[in-house]
């Protein structure tokens, strides 16, 4: 059977913005999977990355509410101090539980949930960053039969996260920003029997 990766799941931090403003101009309305995004920010964070991201593609870019429906063609934003997870019946939770990596939001939560609601269908993707977030992450969605992928560690901003992902796991590929955007869209619109 084929796999969609229709569901791409992306942890980010230090440099994030820059990368997902990048990302995100290489992608357009009409994309064929939902991108949901985990960049670590602070509470006392404005809530502004939507539209500083929204600026750079014609992709609709939302911040996630408590409750929404995913739906493909849209990148949803986990908001500032609030995990973003997915539960069953294509449903975003927000959750103020305890950080993890010293962060909220972190990537981790993220993936593991997807991975848990979406198995094969989820493409986790981790960019920029220093630490360890998504690592374990991109190590659950892989187990559950999705794919993992990381910018390439020498043209991060802070190498720190892909590097921790590469050595944690074994992800599918190590690219530049300019060949994710369009492995993201072939992954959403192809899947398992192009890339596995």
């Amino acid at each position: 059977m084929n796999a969609y990766r229709d569901l791409i799941v992306i942890g980010a931090s230090l440099g994030g913005l820059k990368a997902l403003s990048r990302l995100a101009s290489l992608l357009d309305r009409g994309f064929p999977g939902t991108i949901l995004v985990v960049l670590h920010t602070g509470p006392g964070s404005p809530g502004m990355l939507d539209r500083i991201i929204q600026r750079n593609t014609t992709l609709p870019v939302t911040y996630a509410r408590n409750g929404d429906r995913i739906h493909a063609g849209q990148m949803y934003i986990a908001p500032p101090d609030r995990h973003l997870i997915v539960v069953p019946g294509e449903i975003l939770r927000l959750d103020a539980g305890p950080k993890l990596h010293r962060v909220r939001p972190a990537a981790d939560r993220l993936f593991e949930s997807a991975a848990e609601c979406y198995g094969p269908r989820v493409a986790g993707v981790v960019l920029t960053g220093c630490g360890s977030d998504g690592t374990l992450g991109l190590r659950k969605i892989r187990l559950a039969g999705g794919i993992g992928i990381v910018q390439h560690p020498a043209q991060a901003e802070a190498p720190g996260m892909p590097m921790s992902a590469l050595d944690g796991d074994d992800p599918k590929f190590s690219l530049s920003l300019e060949e994710l955007g369009p492995l993201l869209k072939q992954l959403a619109e192809h899947g398992k029997h192009i890339w596995n």
